[in-house]
């Protein structure tokens, strides 16, 4: 009993260890979405930001350009700075010294605006847009540190709080110094960021893209835009469509015309009493255009046999310009019958 059990178990740990892995085939895979696209979760529409991301000009392109050499401008109006964004890519501007960034992020910059003189970014890049319920929004951050001095009314409450409650006796204060002092932590630095919705506009006269401003937070470091553009109104993708404009254009042809022959056999054949060839629709008239054509071909035929080179043979006599060419011939050719008709009767 002992040597079956012994047995039994090694069996067991050999199926085991011989059972093939399940692997997950490719189409169950789930899809990554190319860079500034998204799928819609309610719709499903497939939503393609690259129209409106402003790409910098390759020097060695000696094309004409586009005319938009700039990146998207957004108006402050009452707020007193303007604003530059681009989409899924960073600006076209070449910026230098921005505010509170290292030298390897001034190219990663995707929204910045100027004050005094010094450049202030609002967020770094991002090709990543999302849905938020039904709406379509693209978030940049990680821009320049926010001002030391600039808080939120909840922090400002809070600070009027701590400064109300009361101080400690002076040997708490002694006691709690130095564990103070060990479990300080340094100050987390807040950043600036930019939350940007987009809205579809079907306006065949519009812009590609239009950018407005809508506000910022109390503390100066988010920062909302509104942006609206043909390219957020969805659609299908490259990738879904299975077939392009002239694949439709030709499914809809081919439809006409079997419904045209279809329902012209069954009308010559119920209402005409047409059989053979005849139940055809239009019959003479297809009956009359193949021997066009081939009347056509015919005249093609024998007008190209007029260019192809001649063979040895008789040649007609050369005749000169006018009637009297004519005349000579005629003669010589009645001489020539008297002299056969006096040999003949010697």
């Amino acid at each position: 009993m002992r040597f079956l059990s012994i047995t039994n178990t090694l069996l067991l740990a050999f199926a085991l260890s011989a059972r093939p892995t399940v692997s997950v085939p490719e189409d169950k895979k789930p899809k990554v979405n190319p860079p500034c696209t998204v799928h819609s979760p309610n719709s499903g529409s497939f939503f393609d930001l690259n129209p409106i991301s402003i790409r910098p000009p390759k020097p060695s392109n000696k094309q004409i350009r586009d005319s938009h050499a700039e990146s998207w401008l957004a108006k402050g109006y009452d707020y007193p700075v303007n604003f530059t964004i681009n989409f899924c890519a960073p600006v076209v501007e070449h910026l230098k010294e921005v505010e509170g960034l290292d030298k390897a992020q001034w190219a990663n910059v995707s929204a910045f605006y100027k004050d005094k003189g010094k450049i202030y970014s609002i967020g770094q890049l991002s090709t990543t847009p999302v849905f938020r319920g039904r709406k379509l929004v693209l978030n940049y951050t990680n821009g320049s540190p926010c001002a030391p001095h600039a808080s939120s009314s909840f922090e400002r409450r809070k600070k009027n709080k701590d400064h109300s409650e009361k101080k400690p006796h002076k040997d708490e204060d002694n006691n709690s110094d130095g564990e103070d002092k060990s479990s300080k932590k340094e100050p987390v630095t807040r950043r600036k960021s930019t939350l940007i919705s987009l809205l579809c506009d079907r306006d065949p006269l519009a812009p590609k893209a239009s950018v407005a401003f809508i506000g910022a937070s109390p503390d100066e470091c988010a920062y909302f835009f509104e942006a609206r553009s043909s390219a957020a109104c969805g659609g299908a993708s490259d990738s879904e469509q299975t077939l392009g404009p002239g694949g439709v254009f030709g499914i809809i042809a081919l439809t006409a015309c079997l419904v045209y022959l279809i329902g012209g056999c069954v009308y010559q054949r119920t209402v005409m009493h047409a059989r053979g060839w005849r139940q055809l629709p239009n019959y003479s008239m297809w009956a009359g255009i193949g021997s066009f054509i081939r009347d056509i071909f015919i005249i093609l035929l024998s007008s190209c046999t007029r260019f192809l080179p001649r063979r040895n043979g008789y040649r007609n006599l050369p005749t000169s310009i006018g009637g009297s060419g004519r005349r000579r011939s005629a003669d010589a050719e009645n001489r020539l019958i008297d002299q056969y008709d006096e040999e003949w009767e010697d």
